[in-house]
């Protein structure tokens, strides 16, 4: 009984925090990523490639723009959207409301980020509906005046069959979509680490701010982690490698998202890769998440 009202609770928390995002008129960055996703189908991007990589050149360069704004806006949303959330119901008198009721900070933490992360996931869907639709026309297209090309200059059947795959392995793949996965995963991990920080910060500004230094951090983390261990005699000790699980918790590792750059340049993603991504992504999610939840008890409003 308890579990099943703690979770009619954080629901009715997501789906109210779902609504007030969409009356903020987030979708509009939508309407902007629809009208250049199809005038990007209309022109030849530049490349640099010879007339044997032309055709996968062209759709990784296509591909290359869209999920670059796909990542943008999702990173972006989700950072600014979960700073604004506590401050805007501070003055909306929305929390005194809700925790007067009373609703558990827990069920109010977990229900806020749920609320980002599902619009961040309809937003991203629906970006990634029109991408896949654009790229499987595109790469159609592609594909034809590649083997049109071949044939006028009297490649072999076999030939033409292996330019074809390399062809499709730029288009709709199944490593395409953990690659935008990779991306809603990464922007989850942003929106945790906000949610953390606005707990305990007044100003959405620094909120906003520290966020986006954790972000740049985290692109590095991995990296000077192992250039750390590597260099110096402290990784072979327990406190050693006490002291980088402790920075690996407080400034997230997020060069393990780096799917979707795999997914541009049409390399196959094992789906144990995928899995195990979203493993941490989640482990990172739990553990920012409790964290906020022990800031925000103490609290006083």
């Amino acid at each position: 009984m308890g579990l099943a009202c703690a979770v009619h609770r954080i629901t009715t928390i997501a789906f109210g925090t779902f609504t007030q995002l969409v009356r903020m008129k987030v979708f509009y960055f939508l309407a902007i990523f629809v009208v250049l996703a199809i005038a990007l189908n209309f022109f030849r991007l530049p490349h640099h490639m010879g007339p044997e990589a032309v055709a996968a050149e062209e759709l990784r360069l296509w591909k290359s723009g869209t999920i670059g704004l796909m990542k943008l806006f999702a990173i972006i949303f989700s950072l600014a959207a979960t700073a604004l959330l506590i401050p805007r119901d501070l003055e909306d008198r929305i929390l005194y409301t809700i925790l007067c009721k009373p609703v558990p900070r827990l069920d109010y933490v977990i229900g806020k980020l749920l609320g980002v992360l599902m619009l961040t996931f309809v937003a991203l869907a629906a970006m990634d509906l029109l991408m896949s639709a654009v790229l499987h026309h595109r790469t159609g297209i592609v594909e034809a005046e590649r083997v049109a090309f071949l044939q006028s200059h009297g490649y072999s059947e076999a030939d033409i069959a292996i330019e074809v795959a390399e062809v499709r392995q730029h288009g709709p793949t199944l490593s395409l979509q953990f690659g935008i996965l990779s991306i809603f995963l990464e922007a989850a991990v942003i929106a945790a680490v906000a949610l953390l920080i606005s707990t305990f910060s007044s100003s959405t500004l620094f909120t906003i701010i520290s966020t986006i230094l954790v972000y740049f951090i985290g692109f590095f983390m991995g990296q000077a982690r192992e250039y750390w261990l590597e260099t110096t005699n402290l990784g072979d000790s327990f406190l050693g490698k006490a002291a980088v699980q402790l920075l690996s918790l407080i400034f997230p590792d997020l060069s393990i998202f780096g799917l979707a750059d795999a997914a541009i340049a049409g390399l196959a993603i094992p789906p144990l890769v995928a899995l195990k991504v979203t493993g941490l992504a989640v482990a990172y999610l739990v553990t920012y998440t409790l964290v906020s939840w022990f800031v925000f008890a103490d609290k006083e409003f």
